[in-house]
């Protein structure tokens, strides 16, 4: 493409990227469309037009804003919830798993160069950090498939924050238990590509994940992410906290005001408070009347229907860990 820059104001979210024509393809996605789509993916979007635009031209583009924090999760931890908690006109917005950055990991998983992916995703932050209004602070929740490349986000934007958000690992398997089949195909994918990416457990050979029920690959999933994190809030003690999401709904006006103060979000104990009775009061993909009672009670029936799947695995799974010299506890807490 040549010419003028095509006038794609800050409703048009830079979706997806062509390693093929080095191109960003744009879609038109309004501030109520993304605050209402549980994830920002072709599935969930529905179809809609896209325009491609060559990367070097999508530069001119990235106006308004280049500072990005980050919500990195682990799955099934209140990411959503608190990802529309943090979309607050005027003050800040969010993006729920970019497909962008999907693209970003898929090319790299196929041997794309370190540094090409490093300057494509470079731009890729400054064209989604784009504010509705000028001075609302970016807040980007990635795909946990995208965590291999959450140390080289947040290096590359050093102004920006992160939190590292995982739901307790017994929490987490029953999660996954309670998904059926869906659930434990899922872990076993993720554990597919995290292995592409070098993130195994010390001690666990590749091909030993075969030889495990889908429990112990989602555990082993779960506990490549958790040491992922650990190092990563080691690495960046100034500007990483991490989160337990029990702890999130449990305490959530302390920790919307902290993670305020981390993203740097200007808004006041009465708009947190609008923010926490609007948005945790209901099912964050669904938008149904939900509770932190509702989660309890799905984590009692989990328990109840696979508990001693869940006790086994879990003991199995804390053995690993210490064998592996993997913390349950992550450094940096948010609150506490």
């Amino acid at each position: 493409m040549s010419g003028a820059l095509p006038d794609l104001g800050p409703e048009w979210l830079a979706h997806r990227y062509a390693p093929s024509t080095d191109a960003v393809h744009w879609r038109l996605v309004t501030r109520e469309e993304r605050r209402k789509a549980a994830f920002l993916t072709d599935e969930v979007l529905g179809p809609g037009d896209e325009r491609p635009v060559p990367r070097a031209a999508a530069r001119g583009l990235a106006t308004g804003g280049t500072r990005a924090n980050f919500i990195f999760h682990s799955a099934y931890c209140c990411s959503t919830l608190l990802a529309n908690a943090c979309d607050r006109p005027g003050q800040s917005f969010s993006l729920k798993e970019p497909v962008i950055l999907n693209d970003l990991t898929g090319w790299r998983l196929q041997g794309a160069p370190p540094a090409r992916i490093g300057e494509v995703m470079n731009d890729a932050l400054a064209m989604l950090a784009r504010p509705f209004a000028t001075g609302e602070a970016c807040v980007i929740k990635p795909s946990n498939v995208a965590n291999g490349l959450a140390p080289a986000m947040i290096a590359a934007r050093p102004e920006g924050a992160a939190l590292l958000l995982y739901a307790p690992l017994r929490v987490y398997l029953g999660s996954i238990a309670s998904k059926g089949l869906w659930g434990r195909l899922w872990v076993r994918d993720l554990a597919a590509k995290q292995l592409k990416e070098g993130l195994a457990v010390p001690g666990i050979a590749a091909g030993d994940y075969f030889l495990q029920s889908d429990l112990q690959v989602a555990a082993l999933g779960w506990l490549a992410q958790h040491a992922l994190f650990a190092r990563i809030a080691a690495s960046r003690p100034s500007r990483v906290r991490t989160l337990d999401s029990e702890l999130l709904l449990a305490e959530p006006d302390a920790a919307l005001e902290r993670l305020d103060a981390l993203f740097g979000v200007a808004d006041d104990e009465t708009g947190r408070a609008a923010v926490i009775a609007d948005v945790f009061s209901r099912n964050a993909k669904s938008g149904e009347a939900f509770s932190a009672g509702d989660r309890a009670a799905g984590q009692r029936s989990a328990e109840q229907l696979h508990g001693d799947e869940i006790d086994k695995v879990h003991a199995w799974a804390l053995a690993v860990a210490q064998g592996a010299g993997i913390a349950m506890s992550l450094p940096q807490p948010l609150l506490g």
